[in-house]
């Protein structure tokens, strides 16, 4: 008899590196345990007051968390290993910045009405971390949009409109109200949760308690 997917919520943001890691990680552990996960996918802005045109990411980091510029390169080296092993591609620069995400979670909302919010969001990881872009930019948005099949025009009247604005804050405030302070925050069958990226074995554990449960 098949096993039926197993609901995992995840909040996460489309700059938090973190957040395509533990991704990652969870389809590994899916792919090794042979138990399959259905995926959803909630708003949370790591900076939402970021200024439009967004801040040097090793400058931000710098200022955010106190950590010297060879902490950050550390860091980012660290990424880099981590998403090779994982099949995805950091690419940083010197001139690397973290934008703001709102209009993102925005579209990622219009998305998830036709099914398509998850292949939407690993296109924005894409953009931002493999390719570099700008993903606050609405040309970058409707453009990674209709990478995807979705349509241009529409996208662009959701981000000129604001149609999702204020289903999305209320999404953001949901979460944060549950506690949710930091991200990637997964939620397995809304009984357990884990924060971080926990790594393939301890998802692949996880998954197969509650498989057995």
């Amino acid at each position: 008899m098949a096993q039926d997917p197993i609901r995992v919520d995840i909040v996460s943001d489309v700059v938090c590196p973190w957040c395509i890691v533990g991704y990652r990680q969870l389809m590994q552990a899916s792919e090794a345990t042979g138990i399959p996960v259905e995926t959803y996918w909630h708003p949370f802005e790591l900076n939402p007051d970021m200024e439009a045109e967004g801040e040097n990411l090793r400058e931000h980091i710098m200022r955010k968390y106190g950590s010297s510029a060879e902490q950050s390169q550390s860091a980012r080296d660290h990424l880099t290993s981590v998403g090779k092993d994982l099949d995805f591609a950091f690419h940083w620069t010197e001139d690397s910045r973290i934008y703001n995400t709102f209009a993102a979670h925005q579209l990622l909302h219009w998305a998830s009405e036709s099914g398509q919010a998850q292949t939407l969001k690993l296109a924005l990881f894409d953009a931002y971390f493999t390719q570099g872009r700008n993903v606050s930019d609405p040309e970058v948005l409707i453009e990674t949009a209709a990478s995807i099949g979705l349509s241009a025009e529409e996208a662009k009247a959701v981000l000129q409109d604001q149609r999702y604005a204020e289903t999305v804050r209320q999404k953001e405030q949901f979460w944060t109200s549950r506690g949710v302070s930091g991200v990637p925050t997964m939620v397995f069958e809304a009984k357990q949760a884990t924060s971080g990226a926990q790594g393939v074995d301890a998802f692949a554990n996880l998954l197969r308690n509650i498989a057995m449960s």
